[in-house]
């Protein structure tokens, strides 16, 4: 259980994401939710100031931060300010919440790595945002794309291939 660590992102509306990490090599469980906002308690409908965001519990023996990234920049445009597809609002911003220094040193890094790459054609805009607190969503919305297989996504790989390579 010591290799069991936590990893919190946003990139738009959560179902998508979750939906996508859910699959991934080393992620052991997903849970959506709200972080970086203003209120206690945030709900669907108030959550001001916070992101959709998803809670990845990963196995470190299997996967690490970095690919953990390196898939987050494979499934949504990091370079629209507060928006992912149809969605817009800061509950939709591209942020990394980082747990310590060396977190945010390797998201540092790798924003580096992705504009460097010039897929996206435009600068990353994901803000790094130190990590205060995961409030879980309300239930209708954990395994929503699980629960609504036709239900509505952003999310989707944009690039096979990996930024720092496979």
């Amino acid at each position: 259980m010591k290799n069991i660590k936590k990893a919190y992102i946003a990139g738009g509306c959560f179902w998508g994401m979750e939906d996508l990490f859910r699959g991934r090599y080393g992620i052991i469980d997903t849970e959506v939710g709200y972080l970086g906002g203003l209120n206690e308690f945030p709900t669907y409908n108030d959550h001001p100031g916070h992101a959709e965001g998803v809670e990845l519990t990963y196995d470190h023996d299997k996967t690490n931060f970095r690919e953990i990234l390196d898939y987050f920049y494979r499934i949504h445009n990091p370079t629209t300010i507060d928006q992912q597809g149809n969605d817009r609002g800061s509950s939709y911003r591209s942020a990394i919440f980082y747990q310590d220094h060396e977190e945010k040193k390797v998201a540092e890094d790798f924003i580096k790595i992705v504009d460097a790459s010039e897929r996206w054609g435009n600068k990353v805009v994901t803000t790094l945002e130190p990590f205060t607190k995961f409030w879980l969503a309300e239930d209708y919305h954990q395994d929503y794309l699980k629960k609504n297989p036709n239900g509505y996504t952003c999310h989707f790989e944009r690039f096979e291939s990996s930024f720092i390579g496979d």
